[in-house]
């Protein structure tokens, strides 16, 4: 995955704290899951609402990661400065593909592949129409966010 950042992504800005480095100072790698995971949630919560409205209105609809690949490609360190792009990068039945970014000012450090699956009562389902048009409006534009 080597395309720019859409303009249109969703852009998260997020500080780095102690607690998301390890021994060496560096942003541990998990810690990026975790900002990924806040900057897929304030996309949804931007385009339909909290996740618990959507769980409670959907009859327990909830979105699960079903794969993730991730390339690490610069480390961040703490009180680093950090915006997590998501942006959509195609939308089936049941499940929205996205693709992520984190950045430190223009340079991106990493970026993800994220397919998220619909499901309620451990059954895939389709995405609500609404909120496939809204992210459907997340993937257009190139550039930066």
């Amino acid at each position: 995955m080597t395309e720019p950042v859409p303009s249109g992504a969703h852009a998260l800005p997020l500080r780095v704290y102690y607690e998301d480095t390890d021994f060496s100072g560096f942003v541990y790698h998990a810690s990026y899951l975790r900002f990924m995971e806040r900057g897929r949630t304030e996309l949804l919560r931007g385009l339909a609402g909290d996740q618990s409205d959507l769980h409670r209105e959907g009859a327990g609809l909830v979105f699960v990661v079903r794969r993730m690949s991730i390339d690490y490609l610069k480390p961040a360190r703490m009180d680093d400065l950090l915006t997590v792009a998501t942006a959509t990068h195609d939308l089936r039945g049941a499940s929205m593909h996205l693709r992520q970014w984190v950045l430190r000012g223009e340079a991106v450090l990493v970026r993800a592949e994220v397919v998220v699956a619909c499901v309620r009562d451990g059954r895939a389902v389709r995405l609500p129409d609404a909120l496939r048009k809204a992210l459907s409006r997340n993937a257009a534009g190139e550039g930066e966010p």
